[in-house]
């Protein structure tokens, strides 16, 4: 029960945490929930890859992704913030 009731509270508290965003704070946390999902996808196909040399290229493929997903990000809050000011 004590799990059930932390998950009701964090959901909850997540919830009026996305309610105080600007449209563009929230583009880009999707932008890098996004690019995180995409890595995740990538660091799983280097598991199970057949080759070391293709696990290490998936690999850096998902640490590229992460980082321009990042970068991609704090484009679009810098720009909501240079637009503010």
């Amino acid at each position: 029960m004590k799990i059930v009731n932390t998950l009701v509270v964090a959901f909850g508290l997540g919830a009026l945490a996305a309610c105080n965003q600007s449209p563009q704070e929230e583009q880009a946390d999707n932008i890098e929930a996004n690019a995180e999902n995409a890595a995740d996808n990538l660091e799983e196909m280097a598991d199970n890859a057949t080759t070391e040399a293709g696990e290490d290229s998936l690999e850096n493929q998902a640490e590229q992704t992460r980082e321009d997903g990042e970068n991609a990000a704090d484009a679009v809050e810098d720009g909501a913030t240079t637009n503010a000011n």
